[in-house]
């Protein structure tokens, strides 16, 4: 156990752990895309983690796909991200912000003068989405043009600067999970026969874009990458998941960012036979920092650090244990999760949970 609570670096970030939070999306944002002020207490209750990694947060106006989630492209946001940076670094914490696209899994009512959600191929996805009225299927999406496509590259770049200009240590690219990257890299949401749809190469390019022009205006030691090589979710398949990932893997270990966050495994969904061998194989060949994620324990993520991960990031888990890293080490009971409370709503379920030291 005692590898999980020794000290690493990733790039230039320094961390005094190996147990990180992974984004989480909990819908308490207000309607503009400013962080709620309960976020500060929230993450700072959190700040023992090695490194948290923030929920996904929007990169423009277009970019949003859920009710209550939090962005990063304007001066209210930044304002308020500033204070939640503050009140982690005051607590000897570090954090990186996510920066994200949801593309086509949006709705009409939660995007800009009702427009239609942004994707690689005009092709809707059967998903839900959450709007002020509940739940929703996804609208359906347009193709991007070329010309828009170098404005999301643009907007990513802007909101890196603007995650930094709020405190944030560094940042993580979203590429995973069914929204905008991850339909650009995936066989059935991109039938494009530009530089961007065919090959493996072509679907891998607005991601390696995204990330080479993030790199240049933060420094490739503050940017990493979120991947999930065999996730389904948001109506995602790649049926050439071996080929596009070997290449993506080797090109983002080529550019020694900060590091590489793989989703390897969806709750419910233990990955069994080829889906496993991917995994495998792909954390084999991958000389970075590798981020592990997906349903481990205390004893499973100590034998993957062991093998060689930087790190294991926990989600629910630290939903519903605010000291994780302290109760892993103590070997102390875990709280359970509320359910019910995931997803919007206001203190309870978000930072009414108890810490140990408080739990007596």
């Amino acid at each position: 156990m005692s590898i999980l609570f020794e000290p690493t670096k990733l790039g230039d970030i320094d961390v005094k752990n190996r147990v990180f939070m992974a984004p989480l999306t909990r819908n308490r944002a207000h309607r503009d895309g400013t962080p709620h002020e309960i976020a500060v207490t929230y993450y700072a209750q959190r700040a023992s983690a090695g490194l948290i990694v923030s929920e996904g947060s929007q990169i423009a106006p277009m970019a949003k796909g859920y009710v209550n989630t939090p962005g990063i492209h304007n001066a209210k946001q930044i304002t308020a991200w500033k204070e939640i940076t503050d009140a982690v670094h005051a607590k000897g914490g570090k954090i990186v912000l996510q920066l994200w696209h949801v593309g086509r899994i949006s709705h009409t009512s939660l995007l800009p003068h009702g427009n239609a959600p942004l994707a690689p191929s005009a092709i809707q996805a059967e998903a839900p989405t959450f709007t002020e009225d509940g739940p929703a299927n996804v609208s359906a999406p347009r193709e991007l043009s070329a010309a828009e496509i170098e404005t999301i590259v643009t907007e990513y770049t802007d909101a890196a600067q603007a995650s930094i200009d709020a405190g944030f240590d560094g940042v993580e690219v979203h590429g995973a999970n069914g929204y905008l990257l991850n339909q650009f890299i995936s066989t059935n949401t991109n039938d494009r026969t530009d530089a961007y749809g065919g090959s493996p190469e072509n679907r891998a390019k607005l991601l390696l874009d995204v990330v080479d022009a993030v790199s240049e205006r933060i420094g490739r030691g503050r940017v990493g990458v979120r991947l999930s090589p065999t996730g389904t979710f948001n109506d995602i398949h790649d049926g050439e998941a071996s080929a596009t990932y070997s290449f993506l893997f080797a090109e983002i270990d080529k550019r020694e960012l900060a590091f590489l966050h793989v989703v390897e495994a969806f709750p419910g969904f233990e990955p069994s036979g080829p889906d496993k061998d991917l995994i495998q194989n792909l954390r084999t060949a991958y000389s970075g920092n590798y981020i592990a994620n997906g349903g481990y324990d205390k004893d499973s993520a100590a034998e993957a650090v062991e093998k060689g991960a930087a790190a294991v990031s926990f989600g629910r888990m630290f939903i519903s244990n605010p000291d994780l890293p302290e109760r892993l080490r103590l070997g102390a009971e875990l709280n359970s999760v509320d359910d019910e409370t995931l997803y919007g709503g206001d203190e309870k379920g978000y930072i009414d949970y108890q810490a140990l030291s408080s739990a007596a």
